[in-house]
């Protein structure tokens, strides 16, 4: 291997990765979430019914999957399929590839003021959205996902009451908004030519104050009768 020989700098090896590809996206969708059945009253101890809740305060949240449990993981790559295109007058090989993104709502609701008014969770709910996007992303390469945004708002909401013992249903369309990074990586070794780095110069504590004399009253005390010039 060949030296060099740059004052100041050293030939290295660093683990790094490269990035293959990388697009954006924005995506938006609607989700129907029906028969959540309403909680039990937090203060009574019974099941809420529709007329305990206010209607109008519905919300939402959206968070991907822990992968945590039997929670299933956030990003599932299910496939990746070598297509030709032409760019620029060259045949290029890319990859279809097929993502399965899973998700987690929650939703939320207010409680009217004679309970109390206080916001609940009336349930969570797993769900699936399945994307394909064209990559640079040959085999052993990784695909990776980060929301830039994720965000969701009610559309409508709903509450059925049920004559039966079951509990009474809430029924919730929701409108989810994605802005996603999406990036194919391969980890690789580099050589690099490079200062090392150098920790800074510690900071010096502050010099010690020089002892402070109140303001006197030499017109008062002492009495200089004696003339004696100072």
């Amino acid at each position: 291997m060949k030296e060099k020989n740059t004052e100041g700098q050293e030939l290295l090896c660093i683990n790094t990765e490269k990035v293959y590809d990388w697009i954006t996206k924005e995506t938006t969708f609607n989700l129907n979430i029906t028969d959540l059945d309403l909680p039990i009253n937090p203060i009574s101890g019974m099941p809420l019914e529709c007329s305990d809740i206010d209607i109008d305060t519905v919300t939402c949240a959206i968070s991907p999957t822990t992968g945590l449990d039997l929670s299933p993981p956030p990003i599932e790559v299910l496939d990746r399929v070598d297509k030709n295109f032409v760019i620029d007058g060259k045949l290029v090989t890319l990859q279809l590839v097929t993502i399965r993104k899973n998700f987690e709502v929650s939703i939320f609701v207010d409680l009217v003021p004679d309970l109390g008014g206080a916001t609940i969770e009336v349930d969570s709910v797993e769900f699936t959205r399945i994307e394909q996007v064209i990559l640079c992303a040959p085999m052993g390469t990784d695909v990776k996902v980060s929301y830039t945004d994720l965000d969701c708002f009610v559309i409508a909401a709903t509450c059925n009451p049920t004559t039966t013992a079951t509990a009474d249903e809430l029924n919730v369309s929701v409108s989810v908004r994605l802005c996603q990074s999406i990036q194919s990586t391969f980890d690789v070794t580099l050589e690099v030519c490079a200062d090392f780095c150098r920790p800074r110069d510690g900071l010096l504590f502050p010099p010690c104050p020089a002892p402070t004399i109140p303001p006197q009253c030499p017109i008062i005390f002492p009495n200089n009768d004696n003339k004696n010039n100072c």
